[in-house]
């Protein structure tokens, strides 16, 4: 080994520590800055071994964080959290072994120069191998012996202590890219002590801790990050179309100018950093053996003297055009068309669809493009032309508005974009720019597709691997694209374990081409030719429930999609003249009576047909047996449901086929499709021979099947089954994570559609009397009468079951003449709030009709729920604020007084309420129009109301007369009324039945976030590619402070009703949607319950933890049993990992039990299981990979259940599987056991509602995943847990009992004639949403026990005693009704229901009745 060189000075200045920073965050096209490069022009013969390579793959690849981060400790000692690095045996993410980049060569007498390289990917494995090889093979002065690392390989002990060793004998070492925060932390642990001792230490851009290493003489960059550097101003700097690259490329453009300056020793070496990137980058085997002899020969001593030849590195374009056949390179679209029509080898159409390919220059320069080749020659072999674009920089709109458009006619040239980079189209992972993307997108107006290349795994281990895609990956490459409205993230090439090479998948290159080719198509066909097959759902099968989609009118949509397909020229048939026919002709057997229990059979598809059409239908025999089956099926043939109106087809897609089969509702892992749900998509595909297919509604079950979480193999089942077929898909706006679901597991351009306007609940029958009685109080309290309004309050409250929820309410018998004023103010001040909680509950009424806007009315109390909430980023106060401040008062201190009850302060809030409903009101009226729609016209004219003080005040009069008249803060309020203006606008704005014509015309569907418009109004307008976040970018901080209050809250309520104990451990459900809509505020509930806070990294994305001090705590540390959805687990699997990185945390701080729950029973469960303390504390449980639901719902939904038990059973069996941070490779792991020993431990178990929109009745989500009996089941004890829910779906949080909560829903929604009446005026679709509420209270029965028996009473009263509201519910849907009877029986022989015999008899008759009607039996 040449003896080290000595310790150079350190070269302070900020020209050093502001080119670390553009470094670090930008690949840099530091060619531009070096004068003496030899430019190679377009003409030049290209060859991958004279070309200087972009960093732009590794680093956009890199800024991601995932498994531990254990603390750095010193010398051999390893914490249990950095037993991370003992991934052995498949447990880890890759289990290539590094030795395969070992290379020792014979010294025959040279120099030896040992040289270790730690990257991010596999790219510069073959470049470097071959560079040298090359120098061993020919240089007689000196030979290189070089061992190599892949990033993620060195979570593993063992390849950490081998660099480790390499890195102590070592000359130079090399580091690129060293971006997930955990892994940067041990490099810096294991080199910064050898530092010193090396000539040379050569770091490109990294995470500024790894940056610091960086030595060469007197360059160092050990100041990096310390001081207000470049670094740190860019991070911070706000995205500027171009602004921030340029800036990065202006400071490389200047540093040679500072470099003048310096002492010419201090200069060389800044110099040789620059000239090492540049060959760096460049990537070649040319590039790479001449950085390695300058860098010896200027740092090795025993090189110092001597001779050798090296060439300065070459730099081709930043952007251009490439292809494998081409003889060079092209920068100008027109010559490469000029070769490209003239080519020899192939011929094509006239009218060939044009695919346009997104590269990255960093593969065409290391020459590994191969992928990139395999791809080009998959789709000219189906007859696509190619134009295959690349860039060198972060920014790819920049060669697509340049490559990609017609230099004649400047319209889009290309069909369809195919991106090949996985990574969004402007900028790196550190900072994306999602506006300029999708001007460039929309500009050019055609699908785009990005498909992802494997970069952490080898073919061999995501082919093996449950998860699919790497963790990282998804969050890069899959979330960030999304963003720009990115389709289709479907798997294109491998990478090889030995050579790190990058090589195309056949089967996936198949699907992808055939995919990008059915869009191009969409662009190219007449409408009047275009085929399309509209899916609609039917579940739980039955015939009453087909059409079903959250807050939709299926068939009065599909009509309205119909009138809008004919006007713009598809052939839609003999089409229906109204909703109710086109239902019957689904519904209905055209050759049978009118009530057959059939629906229509559009196509018989015999076994011959299907075996020869379905080539995967093989797979299926293990589940269901050979084909036809039983499930829709006549026994010869399958049946293919729905009707055919011309070119547009209508089908019933069929259900699981397992909902009624208790046996299989207990497997673990979901079961594959059933042949005739095979046969259905077969049809489409290949007998009616869909152009697109339009999935109506949230949601099906294509995108549920079993297969990978992400990045589907051929073998998954969403694949086979869409096959190439585009899917268009409407989804809820309000449901971004089961959309997102949809859009990575069946391909899906999703569309969002509005949910129905919401509406206050309101009061009715005795609670309207109740708010009655209290005026007349509030009026008289204080004359004789007042004790005996009491007395009728009291007892109508009684009537109203209110005395479940307010324990101060005195019995029947008592007599307010007793009390004094306090304690009858109390009770009042009590039934008052309870009053205006249930009043002012929004509901969303009736169903949404796709492409109907709502009115100016209807429009109302969302806006005022919109202005009830403060916005920071925006500097906007809420308006109930705005009001108490005008009297000066705050409104945190009004809301927590209306909690307890106080009179005046309840009667404060409401006139706040009535005050805001008024503003808004009188706002809204000045923007409709006579019709009272909202009208566009209408809001222009609005805009006269925003001037100056003198103009007249956007909400009029409202508050004459009032308390607030002439105080409020009129500045304030009219920001507050601008936002509203908007908020209106995009409600108006409506794009649905535009979105789907744009995407039917193979046009770009502009993409917008999902979730709540109360609380994310830019979720307006509906008609946009929904998609999720960034899942680095949750918790957020404001999550984390609303966090806080509910699990104070939530913990104190539950200590103040345990006398004084603190809940032990708390069991609590983690949904996707909830957390997309939040930013993570569950996620941040759960590292407050253990003690233990999120945080971010220094490119702010969070995935790092700081232990809070019990002192800080105030309270022990909760112990948690987490249960993630399926969806959850898909969309967040580094969230995951960062909560169970949480737990075991807490579980390894050495406190004393009494103050650390999660210590205590992770030693318990330790010591009873034999497991490690940290394997003990297990917590975050889920379903298996590619499995969803614990399947409680399907059982409640199909009533295919025995007992209780069953359900406990299904819910244990599926609901077991185990994330574990320390093998995060391995997916989820059954642990049955611990699962069953942490809920034994549970004092409380906890779900959120955060949307006015989704109540716990709504959906059988909430109780499919309630462990509240199940918990009681495993207790040694046997008691049965408290049970709350969190509500903050308005600005003042409550946490209440599971049964108030239920008591509420039933209020307001079940109960309300305001939201039945609003139901039933949808007809058929209206009757099943009813009986779904019927059935959801039923399964909160069965799981939690929680629902009390004057819920079913009321509920029978309203639907089963009145004969004109049964006549009404059997005339618009005979099936839904039918179930609903069936749901009063059930409740009633479970024992939920103590009723009188006369209700059972009716019951009865009822269902025979029915069932004769339907069986088409004349009395």
């Amino acid at each position: 080994r040449a003896p080290a060189s000595q310790q150079p000075h350190t070269t302070t200045m900020a020209s050093a520590s502001a080119l670390a920073g553009a470094f670090t965050t930008l690949g840099v096209s530091a060619n531009r800055a070096a004068a003496k490069k030899t430019n190679v022009v377009a003409k030049k013969a290209f060859s991958a071994r004279s070309a200087v390579r972009s960093v732009k793959r590794d680093l956009t690849i890199s800024n991601v964080a995932t498994g531990p981060q254990g603390p750095v400790t010193s010398g051999e000692e390893m914490s249990e959290e950095d037993m991370i690095m003992a991934d052995q045996g498949g447990r880890g993410y890759t289990n290539v072994d590094p030795e395969v980049r070992r290379i020792v060569p014979d010294a025959k007498g040279r120099v030896v120069v040992k040289v270790v390289y730690v990257v991010l990917e596999s790219q510069y494995q073959s470049a470097l191998s071959a560079a040298v090889n090359s120098l061993n093979a020919t240089n007689d002065k000196v030979c290189f012996e070089v061992s190599g690392y892949l990033l993620e390989e060195l979570r593993d002990a063992k390849n950490l202590a081998t660099m480790k060793a390499d890195v102590e004998n070592a000359n130079i070492f090399i580091g690129s890219l060293i971006f997930i925060e955990e892994l940067a932390e041990k490099i810096v642990e294991v080199v910064s002590p050898l530092r010193d001792q090396l000539d040379a230490c050569l770091i490109f851009p990294s995470m500024p801790a790894v940056m610091r290493l960086n030595k060469l003489g007197t360059f160092s960059m050990a100041q990096l990050g310390q001081s207000k550097s470049a670094i740190a101003s860019f991070m911070k700097k706000k995205k500027e179309s171009g602004g921030f690259e340029e800036g990065m490329l202006k400071l490389v453009r200047t540093l040679p100018k500072v470099l003048k300056y310096l002492p010419s020793d201090k200069a060389q070496d800044a110099r040789n950093f620059m000239n090492s990137l540049q060959y760096w980058l460049g990537g070649s085997s040319d590039n790479l053996e001449n950085f390695l002899l300058m860098i010896s020969k200027a740092y090795v001593p025993a090189l110092e003297n001597m001779d050798m030849e090296i060439a300065e590195p070459e730099t081709v374009a930043e952007t251009g055009i490439w292809h494998p056949m081409a003889p060079y390179m092209y920068e100008d679209l027109k010559e490469y068309l000029n070769w490209y029509d003239t080519r020899k080898d192939i011929t094509f159409a006239k009218d060939a669809p044009v695919v346009g390919l997104v590269l990255q220059r960093s593969h065409l320069v290391t020459g590994d493009e191969g992928h990139y080749a395999g791809m080009v020659m998959e789709l000219e072999a189906r007859g696509a032309k190619v134009v295959p674009i690349f860039a060198g920089g972060l920014d790819f709109s920049v060669p697509v508005e340049k490559f990609f458009f017609d230099p004649i006619t400047k319209d889009a040239y290309v069909d369809t974009v195919l991106s090949l980079t996985g990574f969004a189209l402007v900028g790196g992972p550190a900072r994306q720019d999602h506006p300029k993307a999708i001007d460039s997108l929309k500009k050019l107006n055609v699908p785009y597709m990005v498909t992802v290349p494997l970069s952490f795994q080898t073919t061999e281990e995501w082919t093996d691997s449950t998860l699919g895609l790497h963790p990282v990956q998804v969050a890069l490459q899959v979330a960030l694209p999304e963003l720009d409205g990115g389709l289709e993230p479907i798997i294109f090439s491998g990478r090889d374990s030995k050579t790190g090479k990058s090589h195309t998948l056949e089967d996936r290159a198949a699907q992808i081409a055939g995919r990008a080719l059915k869009w191009a198509a969409l662009r190219k066909k007449k409408n009047v030719d275009k085929k399309l097959a509209i899916t609609v759902f039917s579940f739980p099968p039955d015939k009453g429930n087909v059409g079903t989609a959250a807050y939709l009118n299926v068939f009065g949509s599909i009509f309205r999609v119909l009138q809008g397909l004919k006007k713009e020229g598809y052939d839609v048939g003999d089409m229906p003249d109204n909703e109710d026919d086109l239902i019957n002709s689904v519904l209905n057997d055209k050759e049978a009576k009118f009530a057959s229990p059939d629906l229509n059979i559009e196509h018989k598809m015999s076994v011959k047909e299907y075996e020869k059409l379905c080539l995967y239908q093989e797979d299926l025999h293990e589940n269901w047996g050979p084909p036809p089956g039983n499930l829709n099926s006549d026994g010869q043939n399958l049946l293919v449901y729905g009707k055919k109106f011309g070119n547009v087809f209508i089908g019933v897609q069929p259900t699981f086929g397992y909902e009624g089969d208790p046996m299989r509702l207990l497997f673990s892992k979901s079961a594959s499709p059933h042949h005739g749900f095979a046969a259905y998509y077969t049809y489409i595909e290949h007998v009616f021979g869909a152009d697109a297919v339009l999935h109506f509604g949230t949601h099906g079950s294509l995108e549920f099947m079993p297969g990978k979480q992400v990045g589907m193999s051929g073998n998954c089942y969403p694949d086979h089954l869409i096959g190439n077929t585009p899917n268009i898909y409407y989804y809820a706006a309000n449901n971004p994570s089961e959309a997102t679901i949809a859009k990575r597991r069946s391909y899906a351009n999703t569309i969002s559609y509005l949910t129905p306007p919401a509406e206050n609940a309101g009061l009715y029958k005795g609670l309207k009397e109740l708010k009655e009685l209290i005026s007349s109080y509030q009026g008289l309290k204080d004359s004789g009468r007042g004790p005996s309004i009491v007395n009728s309050i009291i007892t109508t409250a009684i009537t109203c079951n209110l005395d479940k929820d307010i324990k101060e309410i005195p019995t029947d018998d008592s007599d307010a003449k007793d009390m004094d004023q306090d304690m009858r103010d109390m009770i009042v001040g009590k039934v008052y709030q309870k009053l205006m909680e249930i009043e002012s509950r929004l509901l969303p009424c009736g169903l949404h009709v796709v492409g109907c806007p709502p009115s100016a009315e209807e429009a109302v109390a969302t806006l005022v729920n919109i202005a009830g909430i403060d916005r920071e980023d925006e500097e906007i106060l809420a308006l109930p604020q705005i009001l108490a401040q005008s009297i000066g008062r705050d409104i945190e201190t009004i809301y927590r007084a209306n909690d307890e009850g106080k009179l005046e302060e309840v009667q404060l809030l409401q006139d706040i309420t009535e005050a805001s409903r008024a503003m808004v009101g009188g706002f809204v009226s000045k923007a409709s129009d006579p019709s009272g729609r909202l009208a566009a016209g209408a809001l222009g004219a609005l805009g006269g109301m925003f001037g100056g003080a003198s103009v007249a005040l956007p909400w009029g009069d409202a508050l004459k007369g009032t308390q607030f008249d002439g105080k409020v803060d009129v500045v304030a309020a009219r920001k507050l009324f601008e936002y509203l203006r908007f908020c209106l606008e995009q409600v108006v704005k409506d794009n649905e039945l535009g979105a789907l014509t744009e995407a039917l015309n193979g046009e770009y569907v502009l993409p917008g976030p999902g979730g709540d418009p109360i609380r994310n109004p830019k979720v307006l307008p509906t008609g946009k590619n929904i998609h999720a976040l960034d899942p680095q970018a949750i918790p957020t901080s404001a999550a984390l402070a609303s966090a806080k209050v509910v699990v104070d809250r939530l913990i104190e309520r539950q200590r103040v009703e345990n006398n004084g104990v603190y809940p032990e451990s708390i069991a609590l459900v983690l949904w996707g949607t909830d957390n997309i809509k939040t930013y993570g505020e569950s996620l941040a509930q759960v590292m407050l319950m253990v003690g233990v806070r999120p945080m971010p990294d220094a490119l702010g994305r969070v995935n790092k933890l700081e232990l809070i001090s019990l002192e800080e705590l105030g309270r022990p540390r909760i112990d948690v049993v987490v249960n993630c959805s399926g969806v959850f687990r898909d969309l967040f699997v580094n969230q995951m990992n960062l909560l169970d990185r949480a737990v075991k945390l807490a579980a390894e701080q050495d406190e004393p039990f009494e103050m650390n729950y999660v210590r205590k029973h992770a030693v318990e469960q330790a010591e009873e299981l034999g497991l490690s303390i940290r394997e003990a504390a297990t917590r975050i449980f889920s379903n298996a990979s590619g499995s969803y639901s614990s399947n409680v719902n399907l059982a409640v939904e199909n009533s295919s259940w025995n007992d209780e038990s069953q359900l406990q059973d299904m819910y244990l069996n599926r609901k077991s599987f185990a994330f574990n941070s320390d093998s995060p490779g391995s997916g989820m792991e059954t642990k049955t056991e611990i699962f069953k020993s942490a809920l034994s431990k549970v004092d409380v178990t906890f779900q959120n509602l955060d949307s006015s929109e989704i109540s716990l009745t709504d959906v059988s989500h909430y109780f499919d995943s309630d462990p509240t009996k199940l918990v009681a089941g495993v207790r040694k004890d046997g008691k049965m847990p408290s049970s709350f829910i969190a509500d903050t779906t308005t600005a003042n949080a409550q946490v209440r009992s599971l049964s108030e909560t239920v008591r509420l829903d039933s209020r307001t929604k079940l109960l309300n004639p305001k939201w039945y009446e609003g139901m039933l005026a949808s007809g058929y679709e209206g009757t099943r949403e009813i009986q779904k509420r019927l059935n959801n209270t039923l399964g909160w029965s069965a799981t939690s026990g929680q629902v009390d028996n004057w819920v079913y009473e009321d509920a029978n009263d309203v639907y089963m005693k009145d004969p004109e509201m049964q006549k009404r519910l059997m005339e618009t849907n005979p099936n839904s009704f039918r179930k609903m009877v069936a749901n009063f029986l059930e409740a009633n022989g479970r024992g939920y229901w103590e009723t009188s015999e006369e209700n059972i008899e009716r019951l009865r008759n009822l269902y025979m009745e029915v069932e004769d009607k339907i069986e088409g039996v004349e009395n």
